[in-house]
C-alpha cells in the first residue's frame, strides 16, 4: 500500500529511499567550502588584501637568492678538513644507487675556509664579503632533496614538488597573508630562469591568478634592461585607461552574474586593476638613480663583474621596503661545474658576493632585516668527487643553504652532512622541512595553508614536513 506522503516512515525505510540524496548533501558541502574560498578570495578588498598570520610571526617577508646550478657545498659554507686530507683517494662509503652521472676519487676544495665574527662560522675564501656577515648567517649544512636533475630539482626547490605543476611557494605565502601594497604583486621575480621549468617555478597553478609571480625580465636580459612589460602605455592618458577599464569591468561581472564564479575571469579583472595601479609606483620603484652613490657602491652597482646582480638585490631591497611579501632573485645558470671548478665557481662568486653582502647590510641597517627572511642556495649541491679532473656532479643528498633574518638563529649552522660532505646526517633537513619552516617563521602552520583542487586539499609541503625548530631564535 502506497504510504501517504505526510505519513511518518521508518529510518530504514529513509535509508533506503534517500541514500543517493546523502551523495548530493556531501557535494553540496564541498562546493559551499570552495565557494566560502571563492568568496574571500574576491572580495571588495581584492585577493591581496594583508591578512594576520595564524600567529605571531617573527617574519613578515621573503628575498631568496636563488643560486641555479648548483653550488658545491664543500667549497662554500661547509668545510671537510678530512676531504683535504684523503684528496684522491676512493670515498670510503657507497656511493647512491642512482646518480646524474660517474664520478672518481675524492676533490678537496681548492678554496681555504676561515673563521669569521664572533661566531667564529667557517666560510670558503670564495665568499669574503658574505663571510663579513656571518654573524647574521644561519647556515643549514643538512639540506637534502631527492631530484638529481635540474629541471625536477628547480620545481622541487620552489613548489615543493619535482614532478607535479604546483603553486610556487612565493605565490603560497602570498594565498596566505596577501601582501603590504595593494598597488603591487605580491609576488616578483627578478630576472628568472626560462629554463628548467621556467614560468612552473612561479607559477600560482591552481591558485587563483592574482597569486602568480610577476617577472621583471628574465636571464637573457641584462638587470639594467629588465622591466615590467608595458608598464607604460605613451599613448592612452590614465584618465581614459580608467574609464575603458571601468567599462570593461562592468562588462565582465555582468558575466559573472550570469554565469557564476570564473576563477580565469576574475583572475583578468584582478590582473587589469593590479597592472593599471602599478603605472603610478612600478616605474619609480625600478628607477634605483635615486640610491646614494655609497649604497650602490655597497651593492657593486657601477662595478664589473658585480653590476648585473648587484642591481638585481638593490631592487630586491626596494620591493620589500615598498611592501611585497615576496621577492626572488636569480643568478642563472651558472653553478654548473661538470669541469672547471676553480675557475667556475670562482667567477660567479666574484658576481655575488659583494652584492649579496651589501643587501644583508643594508636590509640591517634600514631596520629591515630583523623581519625579513633572506634564504641563499641552489637546487642541489655537488659530490665530494670528482668528475673528470675538476669538476663536481649533481648531489641532491647532502648540501648547504643558509637564512638570514627572520627569526633565525645568526651565527649559527645547522645539522651536518657526513666527514666528507656527501650525504646529509645530523638534523636533515628535507625541502619539505625548509618550506615548513619558512612558513612557520612566517606565522603560518603549513599544515593548514591549503587549497581545495582535483578533489583534495593541497599544501605547499604536500603530506610532509617538519619545522626545524633548532634554527629559529
Amino acid at each position: 500500500m502506497k504510504k501517504h506522503f505526510m505519513q511518518a516512515i521508518t529510518r530504514r525505510e529513509m535509508l533506503q529511499g534517500y541514500s543517493a540524496g546523502f551523495g548530493m548533501f556531501a557535494m553540496a558541502g564541498l562546493l559551499g567550502q570552495e565557494q566560502a574560498r571563492a568568496d574571500a578570495l574576491t572580495a571588495p578588498k581584492g585577493p591581496l588584501t594583508a591578512r594576520p598570520p595564524m600567529f605571531p610571526a617573527k617574519a613578515k617577508r621573503v628575498i631568496f637568492v636563488f643560486m641555479h646550478g648548483g653550488p658545491s657545498q664543500v667549497d662554500t659554507f661547509d668545510p671537510k678538513p678530512l676531504l683535504t686530507r684523503d684528496h684522491g683517494k676512493p670515498l670510503p662509503f657507497a656511493k647512491p644507487r642512482v646518480q646524474f652521472a660517474a664520478t672518481g676519487n675524492l676533490l678537496k676544495s681548492p678554496w681555504e675556509f676561515k673563521k669569521y665574527g664572533q661566531s667564529g662560522l667557517e666560510v670558503s675564501d670564495l665568499f669574503p664579503h658574505v663571510g663579513a656577515c656571518a654573524d647574521d648567517l644561519c647556515v643549514v649544512r643538512s639540506m637534502y632533496g631527492s631530484n638529481p636533475a635540474h629541471g625536477g630539482a628547480l620545481l622541487a626547490i620552489h613548489t615543493g614538488s619535482d614532478r607535479f605543476i604546483r603553486p610556487s611557494m612565493g605565490s603560497w605565502i602570498t594565498y596566505g597573508l596577501g601582501t603590504e601594497n595593494q598597488n603591487l604583486p605580491g609576488f616578483i621575480t627578478i630576472c628568472p630562469t626560462l629554463g628548467h621549468g621556467g614560468v612552473q617555478n612561479w607559477s600560482s597553478a591552481f591558485l587563483p591568478a592574482a597569486y602568480q609571480g610577476t617577472p621583471i625580465g628574465n636571464a637573457s636580459i641584462p638587470a639594467r634592461n629588465a622591466q615590467v612589460n608595458y608598464i607604460k602605455n605613451p599613448e592612452t592618458g590614465l584618465d581614459l585607461q580608467r574609464a575603458q577599464l571601468d567599462a570593461l569591468k562592468d562588462l565582465n561581472e555582468d558575466q559573472l552574474k550570469h554565469f557564476g564564479y570564473d576563477p580565469q575571469l576574475e583572475g583578468r579583472i584582478q590582473t587589469f586593476e593590479l597592472a593599471f595601479r602599478m603605472q603610478t609606483i612600478a616605474p619609480k620603484l625600478m628607477d634605483i638613480s635615486d640610491e646614494s652613490k655609497a649604497t650602490l657602491d655597497m651593492y657593486g652597482v657601477g662595478e664589473d663583474p658585480t653590476d648585473n646582480f648587484g642591481r638585481q638585490c638593490v631592487l630586491a631591497r626596494r620591493f620589500c621596503e615598498a611592501g611585497v611579501r615576496f621577492v626572488q632573485v636569480t643568478h642563472s645558470y651558472k653553478w654548473d661545474q661538470h669541469g672547471d671548478l676553480r675557475n667556475g665557481h670562482s667567477r660567479n662568486a666574484k658576481e655575488v658576493d659583494k652584492p649579496i653582502s651589501g643587501l644583508l647590510k643594508d636590509l640591517k641597517a634600514r631596520g629591515l632585516l630583523k623581519d625579513t627572511l633572506v634564504l641563499w642556495g641552489g637546487e642541489f649541491g655537488r659530490t665530494p668527487t670528482a668528475q673528470g679532473d675538476d669538476g663536481r656532479d649533481h648531489n641532491p643528498n647532502g648540501y648547504c643553504m643558509w637564512m638570514a633574518g627572520g627569526g633565525v638563529k645568526p651565527g649559527f649552522a645547522y645539522g651536518a652532512t657526513d666527514d666528507y660532505g656527501y650525504y646529509a646526517e645530523v638534523d636533515k633537513m628535507h625541502i619539505h622541512d625548509l618550506h615548513a619552516t619558512m612558513l612557520h617563521l612566517l606565522g603560518v602552520d603549513h599544515k593548514k595553508l591549503t587549497f581545495r583542487h582535483g578533489g583534495r586539499d593541497h599544501r605547499l609541503t604536500d603530506v610532509a614536513g617538519e619545522v626545524a625548530h633548532g634554527v629559529i631564535a
